[in-house]
């Protein structure tokens, strides 16, 4: 037994007159010291409790690690990452993942990562379905070199000339990309595409087919979108998609720690690379 159990079986003893304070630490084997120790940042312990269960709340797909980078990095408190996996756990907050059998494949080699902004982009589509069963994309695009999310663009239907707008759009406020990294879908691979790249002087970094590792970043990212967007919510109408895409693509790179870049936010990342560039 933890002798913060027995030092509690103690105190009940003592405050139902059963036992004297000697008693009881004898009896429950501690310390009289233990007996009347009390923390002194006891009241610390309360406002990091309702932080972690407000932010558990609003954010049901994040583990420990996201919560504790984000007191600690985009909120800025100087919290032990101890003390709060205690008290995280204490509050049963463990997200209960179903362990995968994973394959055993070769470790392709690690993507190039671009030291400044527009670099490389990387982007893909996603689908998904209303809550009416009709299907819908996504069109995912994020700067290789923060992991940023420069888009989601989200219709029933992302053609060539779709794909081509929404680039420009992008462009417009955040200068163009040297290159682009994309797999071989159709949209991708059309002449118009071609034309448009070769217009901007853009270089469209084809992976090969049935390798999607070498796209990494992006499908990395899209399995963040999946889990915590696309199937946390069930929407009745593209706009509502496109409402809500926009509200999260903000969180995610304002407010969610991306472990890859040293548990810090893509925006946070991108604030230190403008600094030093200056």
């Amino acid at each position: 037994m933890r002798p913060a159990r027995r030092k509690d079986m103690a105190k009940r003893a003592v405050s139902e007159g059963l036992l004297s304070i000697r008693a009881a630490c004898v009896a429950f084997t501690i310390s009289q010291t233990c007996y009347r120790y009390e923390p002194k940042l006891a009241y610390e312990n309360a406002i990091i409790a309702d932080w972690l269960e407000r932010l558990t709340k609003a954010q049901k797909t994040w583990g420990f690690k996201l919560c504790f980078l984000y007191l600690r990095n985009v909120k800025g408190f100087g919290w032990n990452h101890k003390r709060v996996y205690r008290i995280y756990c204490e509050l049963d907050l463990n997200l209960r993942i179903k362990p995968r059998r994973r394959l055993k494949r070769e470790r392709p080699d690690a993507l190039a990562v671009p030291e400044v902004i527009n670099e490389v982009w990387s982007m893909d589509f996603m689908h998904a379905y209303l809550s009416d069963g009709r299907s819908f994309r996504t069109f995912n695009v994020i700067d290789d070199f923060n992991r940023e999310g420069l888009a989601i663009d989200v219709d029933i239907s992302l053609p060539a000339l779709r794909v081509i707008r929404s680039l420009n759009q992008i462009i417009e406020w955040r200068g163009k990309p040297k290159a682009i990294r994309c797999d071989n879908g159709p949209e991708y691979i059309s002449h118009v595409l071609a034309e448009w790249a070769e217009k901007h002087s853009i270089i469209l970094m084809f992976i090969q087919p049935g390798n999607p590792q070498q796209n990494a970043y992006v499908e990395r990212y899209n399995r963040t979108v999946r889990y915590d967007w696309l199937n946390q919510h069930i929407f009745a109408s593209i706009e509502a998609a496109k409402l809500s895409a926009t509200k999260w693509l903000w969180t995610y790179n304002n407010d969610r720690p991306n472990m890859a870049i040293g548990g810090i936010t893509p925006a946070q990342k991108l604030e230190r690379h403008m600094k030093h560039a200056a």
